[in-house]
């Protein structure tokens, strides 16, 4: 049967009688049933302004397109599945749950043709048709998440709004923002206005690696008002997405302590001094493991918890340099009032606490794999509900899963997309490991040697889009897209073993996919390597050769 090149493939197609297409015109109705009525909204404001036709609200029985819910679809495919059937009588979709019914939409649009992708009709003459067709598809994972790094270089409000539709249009579910970094504080905290009339600008910018010569001598900030950032939480959640914020500590820092210098340590460095950072890499000025630093983090956090509503909130926990620590006597003391060994305990130590006080507040605190390391914390001292973001390889995870926390697979060598994307000299500021559409397509989250047991502990995974050389959206584009596609499908559809995946037939549907992200305005990286105006020449990179580890 014809998989009329959808991304991500569905679990099953096949022809239904009769056969020949469903026309929708101007008399097609939507009858959205209890719980549909946010697809039945985002068909008329997206699918509606493609065609032009007003899908009104209605139930004509020969020209309707039915929206519901199916618990018995639930309990057989799952909250996020879904079935869709175009016959001679309408167009069903039905859903496990409301985000089935959505995702089902989204194959609809996907059925009708790159045109259904644009913002406005092209043409009168265009016909709007479906074939005769059941599907049935749901998700391998119940994460299927993309970090965008709006710390290191600002994405306007309308770029996360315009990302959070991209993510969806791949039935990705989950927006992982990270919101802080050494290099700029993006949220709006009422208690502490410096954070961003002080951390959210930097007084210039590194161009590509750090050990490039080039700046950018222009100021570079922003940030996004508490109202901003609930306008992007309510824009995701009517397209099923959770949006998961990440307030770093005690590492990627500086921003902060620049606003606040009470917050670093007083007692080695002149915080005062301190400016936003406005180079690459990994900041020596960490938090202070004070009681006013734990007060002010938990001050933050209170907000952070009003504005997003996620089950989990993401504290870095990672790169976090030592050497402040080891010569603050300050730091001492606080390590031989808690008995701690040493600085990676004192680590810990900051990791544990915010995982309790998240978890007292009915949430789930999220960290980078270092959070496993230290004694008196590690895998012990986390609570049942943390859960491990993998990046330094999949050992990270393994261990976690191991232990019985859930994680999600990050693993830097297969799926940070910062990474460049071939060889040669014409892939813009080139970083890391080559890492093809194809490479990516082949990445698989679950680990061979988990037990199935184990490997249930894995929610799923995430493409992490780090931003120190995209500096705006048509690098973040050309970063992102194909890779993202191949990306949604290892996440979505249940692939055979990576090495087993028919990669050119995924190929053949990327050449039909390409027609829906020209149609939506994605600047991707082309099959055959990029546009004269996508390169960077005489910006340096950092090109690592050869193949991946695969730890």
């Amino acid at each position: 049967m014809d998989d009329f090149d959808l991304i991500p493939v569905p679990l099953s197609v096949r022809a239904v009688p009769p056969s020949g297409r469903y026309v929708l015109d101007e008399e097609t109705r939507i009858e959205a049933r209890p719980g549909t009525e946010g697809v039945a909204r985002w068909l008329r404001a997206t699918v509606g302004a493609a065609t032009g036709l007003p899908l009104d609200p209605g139930d004509d029985d020969d020209n309707r397109i039915v929206l519901a819910v199916d618990p018995a679809l639930g309990r057989r495919l799952g909250p996020e599945g879904y079935r869709l059937v175009v016959d001679g009588h309408a167009v069903r979709v039905d859903g496990g749950g409301s985000a089935g019914v959505f995702w089902g939409a989204q194959t609809l649009r996907q059925l009708l043709g790159p045109a259904a992708f644009r913002r406005a009709p092209i043409g009168s003459g265009t016909a709007w048709e479906l074939p005769m067709v059941a599907i049935e598809d749901a998700p391998r994972f119940v994460w299927r998440g993309v970090l965008l790094d709006v710390a290191r270089h600002f994405l306007p409000k309308d770029g996360v709004l315009r990302y959070l539709d991209l993510l969806a249009a791949h039935k990705l579910n989950v927006l992982h923002l990270h919101l802080t970094d050494d290099q700029g504080w993006r949220m709006e905290v009422h208690r502490y206005p410096e954070l961003t009339r002080t951390g959210a600008w930097r007084a210039r910018t590194k161009l590509g690696h750090r050990a490039s010569p080039l700046w950018d001598e222009r100021p570079h900030g922003g940030y996004y008002t508490q109202d901003d950032l609930r306008e992007i939480v309510a824009y995701a959640a009517e397209r099923h997405i959770t949006v998961v914020p990440e307030i770093d500590l005690p590492g990627h820092s500086q921003a902060a302590i620049a606003a606040y210098p009470e917050l670093g340590n007083t007692d080695v460095v002149d915080t005062a001094a301190l400016t936003v950072w406005d180079t690459w890499g990994i900041s020596p000025n960490v938090l202070a493991p004070t009681d006013h630093t734990l007060a002010f983090y938990e001050n933050v956090l209170t907000e952070v918890l009003d504005v997003f509503p996620s089950p989990f909130v993401h504290i870095g926990g990672d790169e976090c340099p030592k050497d402040q620590w080891k010569a603050s006597p300050a730091a001492r003391a606080r390590m031989a009032a808690e008995g701690l060994a040493d600085e990676d305990e004192l680590q810990s130590w900051f990791i544990r606490h915010f995982d309790r006080w998240l978890a007292e507040r009915g949430r789930r605190m999220a960290g980078w794999d270092e959070i496993l390391e230290g004694g008196l914390a590690g895998l012990a001292g986390l609570s049942e509900g943390a859960t491990v973001s993998s990046w330094r390889g999949c050992a990270g995870g393994i261990a976690a899963a191991r232990a019985g926390h859930d994680v999600v697979m990050c693993p830097e060598q297969q799926v940070y997309l910062d990474h460049r994307q071939a060889p040669g000299a014409d892939e813009p500021v080139p970083i890391g490991y080559v890492r093809t559409l194809e490479d990516v397509y082949r990445f698989d989250p679950v680990p061979a040697e988990l037990t199935e047991t184990e490997a249930a502990r894995i929610l799923g995974a995430q493409a992490n889009l780090w931003t120190e050389v995209m500096e705006d959206q048509r690098r973040l584009d050309y970063q992102a897209f194909p890779r993202l596609a191949a990306f949604a499908e290892t996440v979505w559809s249940p692939l055979p073993a990576p090495a087993a995946r028919d990669h050119p037939a995924f190929e053949r549907r990327m050449a039909a996919h390409y027609a829906r992200l020209d149609a939506l305005g994605v600047d991707y990286r082309p099959p055959g390597g990029p546009h004269p105006w996508q390169r960077r020449p005489g910006v340096l990179g950092r090109p690592i050769e050869g193949a991946p580890p695969i730890v």
